[in-house]
């Protein structure tokens, strides 16, 4: 796959049937967590290096409890970010949310992943780029960062990153987006999106980044089990030694 998108038309938003149908869907996912607790014990345990989550648009601490949970349980450091409701980059937001990675790094000793949804996914982009020498990987769950969020049933999103600028300085802002990190990357996306257009959230290729498909929600992306297996399995990977998901086996049966 190669890094085209920018000679492309822009995606039209998902269908509304999609969005719609974003609420049933998120919780029959979280249904079924319990079904699927046999695959979830298989993943491999953590290292013990530390884990910042970055919630959705809107959303709270709260929405990534579950993906902190589970990845306690295997050994991982899981923090939340500390920054109440995500409505957008203001204030001394970029500030703290530095402050943040640098303390966790410092505390721990250890470089950190950084995993991020929806928006929460463009924040952490941004910072291994700002801090490369303090984060080891980045995940991203449903992120638009190929977009900015104008194939998406939320169009303003792009308006909270950012407030309206002129159409030279919204392009500059777009192109710098798409810039992968310097760190491993892995975006994990769902065709049947109905917030996102699912092309919008797709890393280009090149030697540290990867991009995995699952069947889903966006709104169930923090607690969709294959989305809490395939993270857990790219955070095991010993630091610096990086090497993409694999799809051997049952994997291929579910995993793009």
């Amino acid at each position: 796959m190669s890094d085209s998108r920018s000679t492309r038309p822009r995606q039209r938003p998902p269908h509304p049937a999609l969005f719609l149908a974003e609420g049933p869907r998120a919780f029959l996912e979280r249904l079924s967590l319990g079904p699927a607790a046999a695959l979830l014990r298989r993943a491999p345990p953590g290292d013990g290096h530390p884990v910042l989550v970055l919630p959705g648009f809107t959303a709270g601490d709260d929405s990534t409890r579950v993906l902190r949970r589970y990845l306690r349980r295997l050994g991982y450091g899981a923090h939340p970010w500390l920054l109440g409701l995500n409505f957008g980059i203001r204030g001394s937001l970029r500030e703290q949310l530095a402050e943040r990675v640098v303390d966790l790094q410092r505390r721990y000793g250890r470089k950190l992943s950084l995993i991020g949804w929806s928006l929460g996914g463009i924040y952490a982009r941004e910072l291994a780029k700002r801090l490369p020498g303090q984060v080891r990987h980045v995940v991203t769950l449903g992120s638009p960062f190929a977009d900015t969020g104008r194939a998406s049933n939320a169009s303003r999103l792009f308006d909270w990153i950012s407030p309206p600028d002129s159409a030279e300085k919204r392009a500059a802002l777009a192109a710098r987006l798409r810039i992968p990190p310097p760190v491993p990357c892995t975006a994990i996306f769902t065709r049947t999106d109905g917030v996102v257009h699912w092309s919008s959230c797709l890393e280009p290729e090149t030697d540290h980044t990867e991009n995995i498909e699952v069947p889903g929600s966006h709104c169930g992306l923090g607690f969709n089990p294959l989305v809490l297996y395939a993270v857990a399995d790219r955070l095991s990977q010993t630091e610096g030694a990086w090497q993409p998901f694999e799809r051997s086996g049952w994997r291929r049966h579910v995993y793009g």
